[in-house]
């Protein structure tokens, strides 16, 4: 099993700290930024303008994942503290955030590039698209180092081993906030075993499938639009299932934010994919 460290973190001065998974997350969007500005160049695109796009989705992107984040997951704390709505540098998630990037690039074409036609709006979502698996899997090492999205406990060998006392802690932290704290084992039997690591699962997804495929698929001219409809086409069925394992999400009916927000995402998907297939002529 994969050993448990706790988050690094470097003391500045003061009260500034600061964590891997901060640092993480700017590398992640560093990297994502240049290599979309470089795309955006052999796709044609005006790179300075994709620049102000990027800005858009960027910024509208974080602050709809934290809100989402809040007003779906923690509805009750948000109630309590309404100023946890404006703690933007707390609790994200990624539908909300997918939301925001796209609320960002309307109001992008609505009000700064409204002369963009709606080939060159397709075209700039693919290029988005194509490179967010890369991004994505970069920012999902930060969540690995955090241990932000902890699941169940198990056997399973990729998990993160509790045989520490400080794993056991950690695990035992979240099932008690989840009122599931008389599930654990004892202390001795919880050593022998793991815990899901969610942030860790999605990111050897990333590395080890979308990454690797779309590089493969990149290899051919693909029509605008393409790699739009392929990330949530491999996306959404793992993220899907994965959210079952997580311990204490707020769920309705059984189902996480996160899963009815993939739903249709994934239906999308799907419908333009059938709707926009090339068609066959007549055999002959």
């Amino acid at each position: 099993m994969i050993p448990y460290f706790p988050q690094p973190e470097v003391h500045l001065f003061g009260p500034i700290t600061v964590h891997a998974f901060g640092a993480i997350v700017a590398l992640s969007v560093i990297v994502g930024w240049r290599m979309t500005v470089a795309r955006a160049r052999t796709k044609g695109l005006d790179p300075e303008l994709f620049q102000d796009l990027l800005l858009y989705v960027v910024l509208s992107g974080f602050v709809a994942a934290h809100l989402y984040s809040v007003l779906a997951y923690f509805p009750r704390q948000a109630v309590e503290d309404p100023l946890l709505l404006l703690r933007f540098w707390e609790d994200i998630s990624s539908f909300g955030g997918f939301a925001g990037g796209l609320l960002g690039l309307w109001l992008f074409f609505r009000f700064k590039a409204r002369d963009v036609d709606a080939a060159g709006r397709l075209l700039s979502l693919d290029v988005i698209a194509y490179v967010f698996p890369f991004a994505w899997a970069i920012g999902r090492i930060a969540c690995t180092v955090a241990h932000d999205h902890p699941g169940t406990i198990t056997a399973f060998p990729l998990g993160i081993s509790l045989k520490s006392p400080e794993a056991q802690a950690y695990i035992a932290s979240f099932y008690r906030e989840a009122g599931r704290l008389a599930e654990l084992p004892p202390p001795a039997e919880l050593a022998k075993k793991a815990f899901h690591d969610l942030g860790w699962y999605e990111f050897l997804y990333m590395a080890c499938l979308m990454v690797p495929a779309f590089l493969v698929l990149d290899r051919k001219p693909r029509p605008p639009g393409f790699f739009l409809i392929a990330f949530p086409l491999f996306y959404v069925p793992a993220r899907f299932f994965l959210d079952f394992l997580r311990i204490g999400d707020a769920r309705y009916f059984g189902l996480t934010p996160g899963q009815y927000a993939g739903i249709p995402v994934f239906l999308a998907a799907l419908y333009f994919t059938v709707k926009h297939r090339p068609s066959r002529g007549p055999d002959r």
